[in-house]
């Protein structure tokens, strides 16, 4: 039987994620982590700005 490095749905995905995390919970992390990154970059974009 062939081994396929594909996922047909987000469930099997889910099943094969590191130390039993949860899709959501990835999900929600990433959000969070895109969220603070945009801030950061907002902050030093400013900062630059008034420096001038």
């Amino acid at each position: 039987m062939p081994v396929v490095f594909a996922f047909s749905t987000a469930g099997d995905a889910a099943d094969g994620l590191l130390f039993g995390w949860e899709i959501a919970t990835m999900q929600k992390w990433a959000l969070i982590y895109l969220g603070v990154s945009s801030l950061a970059f907002l902050v030093v974009w400013i900062v630059g700005a008034l420096r001038r």
